[in-house]
């Protein structure tokens, strides 16, 4: 195996690798990026693994069966399409691409050639969640009339200059979509996409997509947002998401029933379940590159996240793309926290709006919010958009 973009969040990827590589359960032939290769003491890059700068020269004198892409979400379609053309499988990070086009043209590609792709949405392989979408299944909430997420981080300054293609809407003239619902806070959208389809029997068909976005800072993306998707079938989803919190909240999916509630933290994957006292953490996760190995040596095995299941997600990225430009929130509503690289902007107030809007299904705007601006609106079927304003 090859892994593409081995340093920043490729560290991670490495440390992963390493005990497979060492049980010999994969061999690590080489390692690409445009820099040099950072150290991790944690996975030492293995006697005999090449090096490259180009993921294309890798392809060509390495011949590798899977690879792993760990590089800027502009970049994946092109690598992607290179290793799949290459005659590999893929465990390609998330977002998988960012678009719906860009999400069939893989998705055709990899039927074409009889090869897959696992996409690095991890907390999918949570044990926690299968016990969330298990109660559901079950009826232990009754019928489900809402599906929601709530998370509240923070980022400083110095998380926008971490790259070139921090923050960004579009670089070089490509779309990049760094933004709160895109990149940090993908997993809590994906939690609760996870659950609609279970509540629905099939994939997530979004019927419309509602969006309102917000920045503390010069950037051309959303920090704060709450997204409403409505599936064809099954409750609204409502995801109210921020990158300047008050207090941390680490990412909630709630589900209501008409018979009862559970709140599933995915992570650090505590699920409160209806009749529990409290929350309890339920241990284990499946490791999505050892599920990508299984289902190679025997295809019965199911991928954890293969790319079909992330369509609905990239609707959403299709709505984003279209969106116009996230609203400036400033002077008053927000505050700083901090100096130099590691100062924080707050949102004032921001917190109690998010729960607000996870509660009731409610986009801040519908309930008259002072700061608040009428949302994007999309039908990915019409793959069009337009913006509602209120008053």
């Amino acid at each position: 195996m090859a892994l593409v973009g081995a340093n920043g969040h490729g560290r991670w990827h490495r440390r992963v690798i390493g005990p497979l590589h060492d049980a010999s359960r994969l061999r690590l032939a080489a390692l690409v990026d445009t820099r040099p290769i950072e150290p991790e003491p944690a996975a030492p890059v293995p006697a005999g693994t090449r090096v490259f700068t180009d993921h294309r020269a890798m392809l060509a004198e390495v011949a590798p069966d899977v690879v792993v892409i760990c590089t800027p979400p502009h970049t994946h379609l092109a690598i992607a399409r290179d290793a799949v053309t290459a005659g590999a499988d893929l465990l390609l990070e998330k977002p998988p691409v960012l678009s719906s086009a860009e999400h069939e043209e893989l998705a055709d590609l990899l039927a074409d050639t009889d090869r897959v792709a696992q996409v690095g949405f991890q907390a999918l392989g949570s044990a926690a969640l299968t016990a969330l979408t298990d109660a559901v299944a079950a009826g232990k909430l009754g019928t489900v009339t809402g599906i929601a997420t709530v998370a509240a981080w923070q980022r400083p300054d110095a998380y926008y200059a971490r790259a070139p293609w921090a923050g960004r809407r579009v670089l070089d003239g490509r779309p990049v979509l760094d933004g709160a619902l895109a990149n940090p806070l993908a997993h809590a959208v994906m939690q609760c996409l996870a659950v609609a389809e279970t509540v629905a029997g099939e994939p997530v068909e979004p019927v419309t997509i509602e969006v309102e976005r917000y920045r503390v800072r010069p950037i051309e993306v959303e920090d704060t947002a709450v997204l409403r998707v409505r599936p064809r079938h099954g409750p609204p989803i409502v995801a109210a998401v921020t990158l300047a919190g008050e207090e941390f909240v680490a990412g909630e999916v709630i589900v209501t029933g008409d018979t009862g509630r559970a709140v599933l933290e995915y992570p650090t994957d505590r699920l409160l379940l209806p009749g529990d006292d409290s929350p309890r953490e339920i241990p284990g996760r499946r490791n999505l590159l050892e599920n990508l190995l299984e289902h190679r040596a025997d295809p019965g095995v199911p991928l954890i996240a293969p790319l079909a299941r992330t369509a609905a997600f990239t609707a959403v990225l299709t709505a984003l793309r279209a969106a116009p430009e996230p609203t400036l929130l400033d002077g008053d509503l927000v505050d700083a926290v901090g100096s130099g690289p590691q100062r924080v902007l707050r949102i004032r107030g921001v917190n109690a709006v998010l729960r607000r809007a996870a509660g009731a299904g409610a986009l801040p705007s519908e309930w008259g919010l002072h700061w608040a601006v009428g949302p994007w609106q999309v039908a990915p079927a019409d793959r069009g958009g337009s913006r509602e304003t209120t008053e």
